[in-house]
């Protein structure tokens, strides 16, 4: 009896393990394209991702917010497949777009530009200048 619950409990902690190998997926399916075309809605986001605070921001841009720093220093290593594929889409729209943003984004994000040196092959491959 003792040996089905050690396996019981080896089971639990291995499925808390795994579950936390990913950044949460539940605001995966958000549409980036409708914020692209919505102004207010785009305007707010990169407010909330350049402010020093969380104020304004919504559940989805602090959650983000909060995973950034790790995702940089990691290359991303907890994300999804979706969300590699959406920051990738991202960032093409904001350098192509928003230039302006996209330098502040960096001063905000990567300000000794550490993490565009690390990254900046690999952008390239995926047709990204950095």
């Amino acid at each position: 009896m003792n040996r089905v619950l050690a396996l019981c409990v080896l089971l639990a902690t291995v499925a808390v393990v795994l579950a936390e190998d990913t950044y949460t997926t539940k605001w995966d399916n958000i549409d980036v394209d409708e914020i692209f075309r919505n102004d207010p809605l785009r305007k707010a986001y990169f407010e909330c991702m350049t402010a020093d605070d969380d104020k304004g921001c919504t559940p989805e841009g602090k959650e983000l917010k909060k995973d950034i720093p790790d995702a940089l220093a990691t290359a991303c290593r907890k994300c999804t497949e979706k969300q590699k594929e959406k920051a990738e889409k991202v960032i093409k729209w904001i350098i192509h777009n928003d230039p302006e943003g996209w330098k502040k984004l960096k001063a905000k994000w990567d300000p000794t530009g550490e993490y565009t040196k690390k990254y900046e092959e690999e952008a390239r491959k995926h047709g990204i200048t950095v």
